[in-house]
């Protein structure tokens, strides 16, 4: 009886979370559930010989084997998307990967209190990006990164002491360049149209908005990459919309704005790419994300060395072509329309203000 209690207590917890993961409530609690998938999958796997060969009771066995199995299977269809086995959503780029039509964005969130600030410096000199993003900057990291100025001249400055502070580079000049506040006076976030040496240009909108904590709803995050999303798709110029989403390239919501946006995801079919948290391996998702129009086309996209950040850079490189092209494209219908209508207006309707920097420190 031990033995069943030590393997059926956790297995009850696995299937408990997976189950939660798909409530459709707006609170941290339920959508943070959706974020270890890769380990609840992995941990319900282990359970799987252990039950076989330690319980006894051909009906506890085969009961806890079932639940176990259902549990990884449920996982694995999630996540499948971003393995080498699914269809890829964004077309490989077989030309000039330095050509004038291409693109290379850096994007990084350094924590606020992290203060390895040459290291950030470094590295995003060494990979001489066209577009450097840096998010959590407060005065000192503005400081800090002003260097980068010298060859990347264009952009806005947002240094904030509430971690969510943003700051954006540019070699390509920018035009109609500014900083909005979408759902919460505190939450910044980026949009401007930036032209290429071709002469083509797009819209690059740049995100952070809150993340999920136990304690707090996650109406402002929904309904900031909602808005986010019906930007996009009125957007009659090429869009790239990047930074840390704070949610799972898996999530029902990031789904959900990838359908409302019609953009890709360069990641799926080819991998999780995960970049929080750095500083525990065990424990890591895909938060820094990219989208792109299905008119760009992927070069390559690579997850850079830690910085002193719970999350490591992200470095992608696109090449903007004529025509759209697309593996697999996200398409929405009526019931995600009015779905992402319903967030939008919770998100209207928010009076409070942005979850705080209690966790910084952590």
């Amino acid at each position: 009886m031990l033995t069943i209690l030590l393997l059926g207590l956790p297995t009850l917890v696995l299937a408990l979370a997976t189950g939660l993961s798909f409530v459709r409530i707006p609170h941290g609690i339920v959508r943070t559930l959706a974020f270890p998938r890769l380990q609840i999958l992995v941990l319900a796997a282990l359970l799987v010989p252990a039950t076989f060969f330690l319980v006894i009771d051909n009906h506890w066995r085969q009961g806890l084997v079932l639940v176990q199995v259902l549990v990884v299977l449920v996982q694995a269809v999630l996540i499948a998307k971003f393995t080498p086995l699914w269809k890829r959503q964004s077309v490989r780029w077989d030309g000039d990967p330095a050509g004038d039509n291409t693109l290379s964005v850096f994007s990084f969130n350094v924590k606020m209190s992290n203060r390895r600030y040459d290291e950030a410096l470094a590295v995003a000199r060494d990979r001489d990006p066209d577009v450097a993003i840096f998010m959590e900057t407060d005065a000192g990291w503005a400081e800090a990164l002003e260097p980068l100025a010298e060859t990347l001249p264009h952009g806005v400055r947002e240094p904030l002491d509430n971690a969510y502070g943003l700051l954006v580079f540019s070699r390509l000049p920018i035009e109609e360049a500014r900083i909005d506040y979408l759902v919460t006076d505190d939450v910044p976030s980026f949009s401007g149209i930036l032209r290429l040496r071709d002469g083509q240009r797009f819209r690059l909108l740049v995100v952070h908005p809150e993340p999920p904590v136990p304690a707090m709803d996650t109406v402002g995050r929904d309904a900031e990459l909602l808005l986010v999303a019906d930007r996009a798709a009125s957007e009659s110029l090429p869009v790239v919309v990047t930074g840390d989403l704070n949610d799972v390239a898996w999530s029902h919501t990031t789904r959900l704005f990838q359908r409302v946006s019609g953009l890709l995801d360069p990641r799926v079919g080819r991998g999780f790419y995960n970049t929080f948290d750095a500083r525990y391996p065990p424990m890591r998702w895909p938060l820094d994300h990219l989208f792109h129009d299905p008119r760009f086309k992927l070069i390559d996209m690579h997850r850079l060395p830690a910085c002193g950040s719970d999350h490591f850079p992200m470095l992608f490189r696109l090449a903007l072509t004529p025509e759209p092209a697309a593996l697999d494209q996200p398409e929405s219908d009526a019931g995600d329309r009015r779905e992402a209508d319903g967030i939008e207006a919770k998100g209207d309707r928010l009076e409070r203000d942005a979850i705080g920097t209690d966790w910084e420190d952590a």
